[in-house]
Protein backbone atom coordinates (compact mmCIF):
# COMPACT_ATOMS: atom_id res chain seq x y z
CA UNK A 1 0.00 0.00 0.00
CA UNK A 2 2.65 2.30 1.53
CA UNK A 3 4.01 1.86 -2.86
CA UNK A 4 1.23 2.90 -4.61
CA UNK A 5 0.68 5.82 -2.22
CA UNK A 6 4.51 6.93 -3.17
CA UNK A 7 3.68 5.96 -7.04
CA UNK A 8 0.56 8.61 -6.42
CA UNK A 9 1.94 10.85 -5.00
CA UNK A 10 4.59 10.97 -7.54
CA UNK A 11 2.46 10.74 -10.57
CA UNK A 12 0.69 14.18 -8.88
CA UNK A 13 3.88 15.57 -8.53
CA UNK A 14 4.40 15.66 -11.72
CA UNK A 15 1.61 16.26 -13.12
CA UNK A 16 1.42 19.57 -10.78
CA UNK A 17 4.87 20.60 -11.90
CA UNK A 18 3.99 20.15 -15.60
CA UNK A 19 0.50 22.33 -15.39
CA UNK A 20 2.39 25.51 -13.19
CA UNK A 21 6.09 25.27 -15.12
CA UNK A 22 7.97 25.70 -17.90
CA UNK A 23 10.52 22.24 -18.13
CA UNK A 24 12.60 20.41 -20.40
CA UNK A 25 12.52 16.90 -19.81
CA UNK A 26 16.27 15.36 -19.28
CA UNK A 27 16.10 11.58 -20.33
CA UNK A 28 18.57 8.86 -19.47
CA UNK A 29 19.02 5.31 -20.49
CA UNK A 30 20.74 3.45 -18.58
CA UNK A 31 23.81 1.18 -19.61
CA UNK A 32 23.35 -2.28 -18.92
CA UNK A 33 24.66 -5.75 -19.67
CA UNK A 34 23.19 -9.16 -19.73
CA UNK A 35 22.68 -11.54 -16.44
CA UNK A 36 25.13 -14.44 -17.37
CA UNK A 37 21.84 -16.82 -17.27
CA UNK A 38 20.48 -14.32 -19.71
CA UNK A 39 23.14 -13.67 -22.41
CA UNK A 40 21.50 -16.01 -25.18
CA UNK A 41 18.08 -14.15 -24.86
CA UNK A 42 19.45 -10.62 -23.90
CA UNK A 43 21.64 -8.33 -26.36
CA UNK A 44 24.44 -6.79 -25.64
CA UNK A 45 24.72 -2.77 -25.90
CA UNK A 46 26.78 -0.39 -27.02
CA UNK A 47 28.85 0.83 -24.36
CA UNK A 48 27.78 -1.91 -22.06
CA UNK A 49 27.31 -0.66 -18.19
CA UNK A 50 29.05 2.79 -19.24
CA UNK A 51 27.01 3.25 -22.54
CA UNK A 52 22.92 4.29 -22.41
CA UNK A 53 21.28 7.07 -23.95
CA UNK A 54 20.88 10.70 -23.34
CA UNK A 55 18.08 13.24 -24.79
CA UNK A 56 16.60 16.34 -24.33
CA UNK A 57 12.34 16.29 -24.46
CA UNK A 58 11.04 19.88 -25.28
CA UNK A 59 7.65 19.50 -26.90
CA UNK A 60 5.47 16.55 -25.68
CA UNK A 61 6.92 12.86 -26.66
CA UNK A 62 9.94 14.87 -29.04
CA UNK A 63 12.89 13.70 -27.12
CA UNK A 64 15.79 15.19 -29.81
CA UNK A 65 18.71 13.17 -29.52
CA UNK A 66 22.13 12.50 -31.09
CA UNK A 67 23.10 9.13 -32.91
CA UNK A 68 25.76 8.33 -35.34
CA UNK A 69 25.10 8.19 -39.02
CA UNK A 70 26.92 6.25 -41.50
CA UNK A 71 30.10 4.28 -40.79
CA UNK A 72 31.52 4.76 -36.72
CA UNK A 73 34.66 6.52 -36.51
CA UNK A 74 36.83 6.60 -33.54
CA UNK A 75 37.86 9.92 -34.13
CA UNK A 76 36.03 12.88 -34.37
CA UNK A 77 36.24 14.01 -38.53
CA UNK A 78 35.25 17.54 -38.66
CA UNK A 79 35.52 17.35 -43.08
CA UNK A 80 33.44 14.53 -42.98
CA UNK A 81 30.40 14.02 -40.21
CA UNK A 82 29.09 10.79 -39.59
CA UNK A 83 25.92 11.85 -37.25
CA UNK A 84 23.02 13.02 -37.05
CA UNK A 85 20.26 14.96 -34.79
CA UNK A 86 16.85 13.20 -34.47
CA UNK A 87 13.59 13.33 -32.59
CA UNK A 88 12.28 10.11 -31.36
CA UNK A 89 9.09 9.28 -29.15
CA UNK A 90 9.76 7.49 -25.51
CA UNK A 91 9.11 4.61 -27.00
CA UNK A 92 11.28 4.27 -29.59
CA UNK A 93 13.97 6.46 -27.59
CA UNK A 94 13.85 3.55 -24.68
CA UNK A 95 14.71 0.75 -26.97
CA UNK A 96 16.95 2.24 -29.57
CA UNK A 97 19.01 -0.54 -28.23
CA UNK A 98 15.96 -3.05 -28.37
CA UNK A 99 13.70 -4.73 -26.12
CA UNK A 100 10.73 -2.20 -25.07
CA UNK A 101 10.49 0.94 -22.91
CA UNK A 102 9.07 -0.92 -19.95
CA UNK A 103 11.52 -2.96 -19.50
CA UNK A 104 14.50 0.00 -19.25
CA UNK A 105 16.54 1.44 -16.28
CA UNK A 106 15.64 4.98 -17.02
CA UNK A 107 15.62 8.47 -15.17
CA UNK A 108 13.96 11.56 -16.39
CA UNK A 109 14.91 14.70 -14.28
CA UNK A 110 13.05 17.93 -15.02
CA UNK A 111 14.88 21.27 -15.46
CA UNK A 112 12.67 24.80 -15.12
CA UNK A 113 13.17 26.94 -17.89
CA UNK A 114 12.21 30.75 -18.77
CA UNK A 115 10.35 31.16 -21.69
CA UNK A 116 13.49 32.53 -23.90
CA UNK A 117 15.46 29.44 -22.43
CA UNK A 118 12.62 27.27 -23.80
CA UNK A 119 12.63 29.34 -27.21
CA UNK A 120 16.24 29.01 -27.82
CA UNK A 121 16.22 25.43 -27.32
CA UNK A 122 13.67 24.95 -30.03
CA UNK A 123 15.63 27.09 -32.46
CA UNK A 124 18.60 25.16 -31.62
CA UNK A 125 17.20 21.64 -32.36
CA UNK A 126 15.43 22.60 -35.47
CA UNK A 127 19.05 23.77 -36.26
CA UNK A 128 20.12 21.26 -35.56
CA UNK A 129 17.97 18.61 -37.13
CA UNK A 130 18.59 19.95 -40.09
CA UNK A 131 22.21 20.16 -39.98
CA UNK A 132 24.41 18.26 -38.06
CA UNK A 133 27.00 20.56 -36.06
CA UNK A 134 29.68 17.80 -34.91
CA UNK A 135 30.43 14.55 -35.91
CA UNK A 136 29.85 11.13 -33.63
CA UNK A 137 33.20 9.46 -33.08
CA UNK A 138 34.33 7.17 -30.14
CA UNK A 139 37.06 10.08 -29.04
CA UNK A 140 34.61 13.20 -29.93
CA UNK A 141 30.60 14.03 -28.83
CA UNK A 142 28.61 11.37 -28.58
CA UNK A 143 24.75 11.57 -26.88
CA UNK A 144 25.54 12.62 -23.52
CA UNK A 145 27.97 15.68 -24.49
CA UNK A 146 25.80 16.27 -26.91
CA UNK A 147 23.02 16.96 -24.48
CA UNK A 148 25.15 18.71 -22.30
CA UNK A 149 26.21 21.45 -25.20
CA UNK A 150 22.53 22.00 -25.73
CA UNK A 151 21.89 22.77 -21.82
CA UNK A 152 25.14 24.90 -21.92
CA UNK A 153 23.64 27.07 -24.36
CA UNK A 154 20.77 27.84 -22.25
CA UNK A 155 23.28 28.31 -19.22
CA UNK A 156 21.99 25.57 -17.43
CA UNK A 157 25.15 24.34 -17.33
CA UNK A 158 28.60 25.64 -17.68
CA UNK A 159 29.60 26.28 -21.36
CA UNK A 160 33.02 24.37 -22.77
CA UNK A 161 35.14 24.22 -26.10
CA UNK A 162 33.54 20.86 -27.91
CA UNK A 163 36.99 18.98 -27.32
CA UNK A 164 36.74 20.15 -23.14
CA UNK A 165 32.66 19.05 -23.29
CA UNK A 166 33.59 15.42 -24.96
CA UNK A 167 36.24 15.05 -22.60
CA UNK A 168 34.24 15.70 -19.32
CA UNK A 169 31.44 14.34 -20.46
CA UNK A 170 33.15 10.85 -21.79
CA UNK A 171 29.62 9.24 -21.29
CA UNK A 172 25.67 9.54 -20.13
CA UNK A 173 26.51 9.03 -16.31
CA UNK A 174 28.88 11.66 -16.12
CA UNK A 175 26.09 14.18 -17.29
CA UNK A 176 23.21 12.51 -15.10
CA UNK A 177 25.55 12.63 -12.04
CA UNK A 178 25.91 16.34 -12.59
CA UNK A 179 21.75 16.59 -13.34
CA UNK A 180 21.39 14.57 -10.27
CA UNK A 181 23.51 17.12 -7.87
CA UNK A 182 21.64 20.12 -9.55
CA UNK A 183 18.04 18.65 -8.79
CA UNK A 184 19.10 17.60 -5.04
CA UNK A 185 20.35 21.19 -4.71
CA UNK A 186 17.83 23.25 -6.47
CA UNK A 187 14.94 21.15 -5.81
CA UNK A 188 13.91 19.97 -9.27
CA UNK A 189 11.53 17.08 -10.15
CA UNK A 190 13.10 13.67 -10.92
CA UNK A 191 11.21 10.25 -11.89
CA UNK A 192 12.99 7.01 -11.56
CA UNK A 193 11.91 3.78 -13.08
CA UNK A 194 13.75 0.46 -12.26
CA UNK A 195 14.72 -2.29 -15.59
CA UNK A 196 14.88 -5.82 -15.87
CA UNK A 197 16.06 -8.16 -13.76
CA UNK A 198 17.69 -9.67 -17.06
CA UNK A 199 19.80 -6.83 -17.05
CA UNK A 200 22.70 -5.62 -14.94
CA UNK A 201 22.24 -1.58 -14.74
CA UNK A 202 24.79 0.97 -14.01
CA UNK A 203 24.47 2.95 -11.27
CA UNK A 204 24.54 6.48 -10.29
Amino acid sequence: MRQILTLLCCVASVTLFSQDSLFLKVHFLYGSRPVKQFRAIEKKWFGGILGGHAGIESDSNKIVNFLPDGKFHWFTKKRDPHSKYALHSPESFYSIFGGNRDSMKRLVVYVPVTVAQKHKFDSIASVYLRKTPYDYAFIGMRCGAATYEMLAQLDILRAYSHTKTHRKIFYPRKLRKLLIQKAIDYGWTMVRYEGSFKRRWEKD
